[in-house]
């Protein structure tokens, strides 16, 4: 992970950072943001993608067509005209009507959990720390100290010609 402009030490010091994660938990906490990105499919539902709910609503259109056909078939049973009664009609109207209104609160419901679900991942991909960064003070270069040794050696020099 490179610092950034923000990251920018004050004059004596310098930055650095440490893992928090090892490197399994780093993918997997990278892996986790593709669920929240605009190309989700928690995004696509949170913002009403009509093609998410296609695929969704396709079972229930299926058995709705069923549900018209069986009904088709019972006013058929009652004789010429039945299907052309204002009976058939008044109850396949009816039918049609709460379909459709169960269907738009189904794809409200949906939007609603989607747009939580992703604001709890969110939140909670954003108060992890897979790096602690920090700064501290920059050591200071310690060269070899030529006087002193000089100075040393000078004083150690007589004693060192008494051995002798």
């Amino acid at each position: 992970m490179s610092l950034s402009m923000s990251d920018k030490a004050p004059s004596g010091y310098k930055t650095g950072q440490f893992r928090n994660f090892t490197p399994q938990q780093m993918q997997l906490f990278q892996q986790l943001f593709s669920h929240v990105g605009p190309e989700s499919y928690l995004s696509k539902l949170a913002g009403g993608g009509e093609q998410n709910f296609a695929e969704i609503e396709a079972p229930a259109k299926r058995q709705f067509s069923e549900l018209l056909g069986g009904l088709s078939s019972r006013f058929s049973g009652m004789g010429l005209g039945g299907r052309h009664s204002s009976g058939f009609q008044n109850e396949a109207t009816s039918a049609a009507s709460n379909f459709a209104q169960e269907l738009q609160s189904n794809r409200q419901n949906l939007q609603r959990q989607a747009i939580m679900d992703l604001m709890g991942l969110s939140q909670n991909l954003l108060g992890q720390k897979p790096y602690e960064k920090f700064v501290q003070p920059k050591r200071e270069k310690q060269g070899m100290d030529w006087g002193g040794l000089a100075q040393a050696g000078i004083q150690a020099l007589p004693h060192l010609l008494a051995l002798l």
